[in-house]
C-alpha cells in the first residue's frame, strides 16, 4: 500500500496529543477563574481578561497556521500541526526537517515513504524534547548561578544573558547563509533567496517597530511576528521567480 501523508490514523493520533493539551488549558483556565474569584476579582474584570487574551492569541495562531501550510507539502499537514501545536516554532521544526531530509539525500517536496516519514518525525519530536529533561535536572542550579551572578554584578549578567540569547539566534542565522558560497562556486543565486526573504521580514518587523514607537500601540507588538513572517513568505514567490 502506497503511503499518505494525510491518512486518517496519522490525524487521530495527532489529535489525540492535542487533544490532551487541550485539556490541560481548559483546566488551568478553570483553576485560573476559580482562584480569580477566590481572591475577589470581579466577575467584569475576569471576563475582560479571558476576551483581551483570546483576541491576542490570534496573532500567534495565523503564523502558526502559515507554518503549518509551508511545511504540509513535504510532511502532510498531521505531523506540522502537532508540532506546532505543541511544541516547536517554524525554525525549528524546518531546520530538523531538512537535516533528516538531507541525511537521507532527499530536500523538501521529494516524495517520501512510511520510514523516512517516521525517522523524520523522530528527529523533529525527540531532539526538541532535551529542553524538557534538562528543566528539572538543570534549571535550579542555574537559576542559583544567575541570582548569585546578579547579586555579585547585575551588568555581568545582563551581558551574559543576551550574549546566550544572539548565540542562539545565530545558529538559525546561519543555516540562512550555510549555501551562500554556491553564488561564488557554482554561480548559483538560489542560494541568496533565503537571505533575501529574512531581509524582507526584518525590514517588515523594524516598520512594526517604529510604527509601536511612534503611536505608542502596543497591540502592534502581537502583530509583528505574524506580519513579518507571512510577508517574508509572500516575497519569497516574486524571489524565487527572480533568483530561481
Amino acid at each position: 500500500m502506497k503511503f499518505n501523508l494525510n491518512h486518517p490514523i496519522i490525524f487521530v493520533l495527532a489529535a489525540i496529543v492535542i487533544a490532551f493539551v487541550m485539556a490541560q488549558s481548559v483546566f488551568f483556565l478553570v483553576r485560573a477563574i476559580k482562584r480569580g474569584k477566590e481572591i475577589g476579582m470581579e466577575k467584569s474584570k475576569i471576563r475582560r481578561i479571558i476576551i483581551s487574551a483570546s483576541v491576542f492569541t490570534i496573532a500567534p495562531a495565523i503564523a502558526i497556521v502559515v507554518s503549518i501550510i509551508a511545511l504540509s507539502k513535504s510532511l502532510g499537514i498531521a505531523l506540522p500541526w502537532l508540532r506546532l501545536s505543541v511544541i516547536g516554532s517554524l525554525s525549528y521544526e524546518t531546520i530538523a526537517a531538512s537535516n533528516a531530509l538531507s541525511g537521507m539525500g532527499l530536500k523538501f517536496g521529494d516524495a517520501i515513504n512510511g520510514e523516512q516519514y517516521v525517522t523524520i518525525a523522530l528527529v523533529m519530536t525527540i531532539s526538541i524534547l532535551v529542553g524538557i529533561w534538562l528543566v528539572p535536572v538543570l534549571c535550579k542550579k542555574m537559576r542559583s548561578g544567575m541570582v548569585n551572578m546578579k547579586n555579585k554584578d547585575a551588568k555581568w549578567l545582563d551581558i551574559f544573558q543576551n550574549s546566550m540569547f544572539i548565540g542562539m539566534i545565530s545558529a538559525f542565522v546561519g543555516f540562512v547563509f550555510c549555501d551562500v558560497s554556491d553564488v561564488f562556486t557554482k554561480g548559483s543565486t538560489a542560494a541568496l533567496i533565503p537571505v533575501c526573504i529574512m531581509f524582507v521580514s526584518a525590514v517588515v518587523m523594524l516598520i512594526c517597530g517604529a510604527l509601536m514607537k511612534i503611536t505608542k500601540a502596543r497591540w502592534i507588538n502581537d502583530y509583528a511576528l505574524p506580519a513579518s513572517l507571512i510577508i517574508g513568505m509572500a516575497s519569497a514567490i516574486p524571489i524565487t521567480a527572480w533568483l530561481g
